[in-house]
This record gives structure tokens, C-alpha cells and sequence, in this order.
């Protein structure tokens, strides 16, 4: 029997690292295992890993450059991935990008999946007055951020694909879940007015980004861009309390208000969705269900991702 390519995973305790774990653990063709990459090696989402049979756990940190050695040694893959939101800053994760990307360099890996998303100020120039210019230099930072770390891969040589992501439904069981109304309805509360927003689930991330290593050289230097479906904020809200049996409605914000809220990252946060909304022709465009569910052909619609969740869904919503 050959022997497995090891794909190194950075962030597998989180929810893209996560997906793609559980992604490999559960395929029948056992082309790949995985080297799960944390800081927190003894915490329990790295002992849930073992758990569910990683075997392989490497402690190491993106701000930490020399401990990502051991980490990509001999790989053959690597999923790389930026937590933005633990720090919110555009430049930390630029930084760490590069530590990366000079790791799977220096390592000599054969292909790097690096989790990206679009430059906003390409639709949404800095002197645009639509919304404010956050750190300076960018409208929305987690995406520009990640934009500008492309080229990191490129100046390192690195035969990379560039995966670019969006909105996660697994964000309704968490930061971004539904409130109660003073009538006692559930209340979801985006600046999107009536336009369509793109989602996924983090499982159908980790499938796409699996089948993307399976074919290997041919999406070497490629950009795939992912969603599960594109759907307008009322219609999920209809989802969502048709299969709860609960009322959920769909209340637009604007974006100002819903910057002005002031909870950490709420300016970021309102900057997302007014460029989900503002940009949505190009946003969606990119983003063929047809060719992601080629990747994925058990790629999940809103409707089938809420059923599996239902009870987390209660739990959220209480």
C-alpha cells in the first residue's frame, strides 16, 4: 500500500482546519492524512482530534516563525489559514501569512491551499466615501489583508492554490446569531437590504479544499472561488423559523447603523456586509454553485445545513 501524503493543517482546531480534518478522516480513499497544526496541543479541541483519530499533532504558532519548522517537515500538502478575528489586525496577519508562506517554502512543499478572499478595493476604492477606510489603508481588512498575502506565495515559489472563501452559516450559531425581538420574534439584523449574501458551511470548505489536493498540479496557481448558496437575508430568516417553528424575520439594518453598534469589530463587521451588498453582482459571479458542488458533490444547500443543525440552532437561539 502506498504510503499516505501527509497535509500539514494550520488552524485545525478552528472551523476551516476543522472542516478539512474531519474531510480527510471521513474519505474512503485514504489518499492523505493529516499533521494538525495548534498552539494549545494539551486543549480540548486538540484532544478532540485524537478523539476522532489524529494522530499526528504539532504544536506551533504563525507568530512564532522558527516553531513552523517541524510543522511542514516533510509534507507533502499544507492548508494554510489566518485567524483574523483574534486580533483584528490587517498587518499581524499579513505577517503571519508571510511566516507561511517561508515555512512551505523552506519545507519544500508540493502544494499549499491558501484561504483568501478578494481585494474589496477593487469594487470599493479607499477615497469611496460609501464606507469608512479602516487601519488606514483598507476597507474591509480581512479581506484586503488576505488579497495583498497572495503574493507572498508567489514571490516564495510556492505551488499554491488560492481558495477564496465566504460568510460561514456556522456564524448564525455564534457572532453573528439571530436576537430576540420585544415581541418575542427572532431578529436577523444585517445591512443587506434586499441583496443576496453568500454562505457555506465549514464542511462543504474542508471537502472542496480535499478535492483540490486530490488534483493536485492541475489547480496549481489557480483561484477557486466557494459558496453553498446565494440567498437573500429574508429568505434565510424563512428558513431558518420554518424549520425551528419559530418566528425569525429579517429586520435591514443600514450600514452605518449597524457599524455604530460598537461591539469589538462592528465597523469591520458592517464594512463586510455593506461590500457583500454593494458588490454583490461581482461577489456571487465568481462564485458557480455548479463548479463548487464539481469539487463537492455532497455540497450542502442552506435548507440541508439547517436541518443538520437544528437542535445547535435552538440552542443559539435561546
Amino acid at each position: 500500500m502506498a504510503e499516505k501524503k501527509v497535509i500539514t493543517v494550520i488552524g485545525a482546531t478552528g472551523r476551516q482546519g476543522g472542516g478539512l480534518v474531519r474531510a480527510v478522516l471521513a474519505d474512503q480513499e485514504e489518499e492523505f492524512t493529516v499533521r494538525a497544526v495548534t498552539r494549545h496541543p494539551d486543549g480540548d479541541p486538540a484532544q478532540e482530534l485524537r478523539r476522532l483519530g489524529v494522530t499526528d499533532i504539532v504544536a506551533a504558532d504563525m507568530d512564532d516563525p522558527p516553531s513552523l519548522g517541524p510543522a511542514f517537515a516533510h509534507a507533502y500538502g499544507a492548508y494554510l489559514v489566518t485567524p483574523f478575528w483574534e486580533h483584528m489586525s490587517a498587518e499581524r496577519e499579513k505577517t503571519q501569512a508571510l511566516a507561511l508562506a517561508q515555512a512551505a517554502s523552506h519545507a519544500g512543499v508540493q502544494h499549499a491551499i491558501w484561504s483568501t478572499l478578494e481585494d474589496t478595493r477593487a469594487c470599493i476604492p479607499l477615497d469611496d466615501e460609501r464606507m469608512p477606510t479602516l487601519q488606514e489603508r483598507y476597507k474591509v481588512p480581512h479581506f484586503d489583508g488576505k488579497a495583498e498575502a497572495d503574493r507572498y506565495f508567489v514571490d516564495a515559489g510556492v505551488p499554491t492554490t488560492f481558495l477564496r472563501t465566504t460568510f460561514y452559516w456556522e456564524n448564525l450559531l455564534s457572532d453573528f446569531a439571530p436576537r430576540r425581538g420585544e415581541d418575542g420574534a427572532f431578529l436577523l439584523t444585517y445591512p443587506m437590504g434586499d441583496h443576496k449574501l453568500s454562505g457555506i458551511a465549514v464542511a462543504d470548505i474542508g471537502r472542496t479544499a480535499l478535492a483540490l489536493f486530490r488534483r493536485g498540479t492541475d489547480v496549481i496557481a489557480a483561484t477557486v472561488s466557494i459558496a453553498g448558496e446565494h440567498l437573500k437575508i429574508a429568505d434565510m430568516a424563512a428558513s431558518i423559523g420554518a424549520a425551528l417553528d419559530e418566528p425569525v424575520r429579517y429586520e435591514p439594518m443600514t450600514p452605518d447603523e449597524f457599524r455604530a453598534q460598537g461591539f469589538p469589530g462592528a465597523d469591520e463587521a458592517g464594512n463586510m456586509f455593506q461590500y457583500y451588498a454593494d458588490c454583490e453582482e461581482r461577489f456571487v459571479a465568481a462564485r458557480d454553485l455548479a463548479a463548487v458542488r464539481d469539487l463537492d458533490p455532497d455540497l450542502q444547500s442552506f435548507a440541508t445545513w439547517i436541518a443538520a443543525h437544528r437542535d445547535r440552532l435552538r440552542i443559539a437561539f435561546s
